[in-house]
């Protein structure tokens, strides 16, 4: 690790603390010795950053506005991954932003990270996320955001059109398809509906509130209690 980036993560750290926190635990968590500590403090100090404590109590900052920060090649690629996945699979709205947030990075990147940055070895498809979908991925965000319920035309697996009004709670990828979490009117409870199968969709004026007991949480919860149930049935049958 540079040291221009172990100062910038030391002081990360220190800023983050509300108490103290002694060289030795900063060593272990920088994974350097005491006394590389203790000479990053004193250039820390001496430039300007005001660090308290001393040597055997510990340090910490307080009210210091941090500079812009500094991302690691590692960060940045997850960064710039995760923004084109924003761009491609979600609503033009989220997509504008996440290029804003694209282009200002690579504004600020020196020519030889700008070269690395493009070689990222993933390439993000959006051959199935056309209009259609980005329309209806907006409607639902905002839905989701304000809370309030949403009608729909939707076609099941067995291609059986059926009309829902519904809670929308969240939406999920599970590796290939986009899934609404709601909470179903008819039914009562917890559904999943695939965003590729929603037939057409209108926001209501209609609002609804979330609880312990109908929430993206809770659904979530259900479903690894559900999953851990199902593996441990499979590995008893193993046996």
């Amino acid at each position: 690790m540079h040291k221009s980036e172990r100062l910038f993560q030391l002081v990360n750290i220190l800023k983050s603390r509300r108490f103290a926190i002694t060289a030795n635990e900063l060593a272990n968590k920088l994974q350097v010795s005491q006394r590389t500590i203790y000479r990053d403090i004193q250039h820390l100090q001496s430039s300007g950053v005001p660090v308290e404590g001393e040597a055997g109590t510990g340090y910490l900052i307080t009210d210091y506005d941090l500079p812009p920060m500094m991302f690691t090649l590692e960060e940045l690629q997850a960064l710039l991954l995760g923004s084109k996945m924003v761009s491609a699979w979600t609503d033009p709205q989220l997509a504008a932003n996440a290029q804003a947030a694209m282009t200002k990075i690579n504004a600020v990147l020196p020519n030889k990270l700008k070269q690395r940055v493009a070689e990222l070895p993933y390439l993000v498809s959006a051959f199935h996320h056309d209009k259609s979908h980005q329309t209806t991925t907006l409607i639902l965000r905002k839905a989701i955001t304000n809370k309030t319920c949403i009608e729909f035309h939707y076609q099941d697996v067995n291609q059986r059109p059926t009309q829902r009004i519904a809670d929308p709670l969240g939406l999920v990828y599970w590796g290939a398809k986009w899934t609404l979490i709601a909470y179903c009117q008819l039914r009562c409870d917890y559904r999943e509906f695939r965003l590729d199968r929603i037939q057409s969709i209108v926001p209501l004026t209609k609002t609804f509130d979330t609880n312990p007991q109908k929430s993206l949480a809770h659904y979530m919860e259900l479903i690894k209690a559900k999953y851990q149930t199902h593996s441990a049935d499979r590995t008893h049958n193993k046996i």
